[in-house]
């Protein structure tokens, strides 16, 4: 088995909670699968929103199903800085202190007090993925990516490990700008 992954960018997305989407879509409103994503179980939706900040607005942005526990934004580094929001680098879900905004829809809005991030950089992985890697759940690591004019080295990439997980690496499109990224991309560890 080769010790390689597929490098993905995630692009900008919002994840609901269904309070927020039936506010933002109307009263029972569910998710509308547009496509699968790499990690299974997720899913690319028709539903869109608009991410309003202090100085400006993201239009069309893209909904991730399934809905979630609570409403969370993943911006690029850029995209939050042009719109006005101070978003940490976080793992998903760690929103605690996060950047705040407004999500638009054509039924509502929703003010979000917390839940604007960046992505930290990671690796999805099962546990027999790990085991073939060498490393563990939350450890940080190194690892190099072969485009074909900027090939790079990233650090500070976190590992997830979970039995419902694909093996599959996310970078942002701040993070695939800065290395060429395109078409399909591949990665693997580096011991630093």
């Amino acid at each position: 088995m080769s010790k390689e992954f597929i490098v993905e960018t995630s692009a900008r997305h919002v994840h609901v909670s269904q309070e927020a989407l039936e506010t933002l879509f109307g009263k029972g409103a569910e998710l509308t699968k547009k496509k699968d994503l790499s990690q299974p179980g997720q899913y690319a939706c028709e539903e869109r929103v608009t991410v309003v900040g202090p100085k400006k607005e993201l239009p069309n942005v893209s909904i991730l199903g399934p809905v979630r526990p609570a409403t969370q934004v993943e911006l690029s580094a850029t995209d939050a800085r042009s719109i006005g929001i101070t978003a940490p680098i976080r793992e998903s879900g760690d929103v605690a202190g996060s950047g705040a905004c407004k999500l638009v829809g054509p039924c509502g809005e929703v003010e979000i007090s917390e839940g604007v991030i960046v992505a930290k950089r990671h690796i999805h992985l099962t546990p027999a993925d790990a085991e073939e890697l060498g490393v563990q759940d939350k450890e940080i690591v190194w690892v190099k990516i072969d485009t074909p004019e900027r090939k790079a080295i990233l650090g500070d990439v976190v590992c997830r490990v979970h039995n419902n997980f694909a093996r599959a690496m996310h970078i942002d499109t701040d993070e695939a700008n800065a290395i060429g990224a395109g078409g399909e991309l591949k990665g693997t560890i580096v011991k630093m």
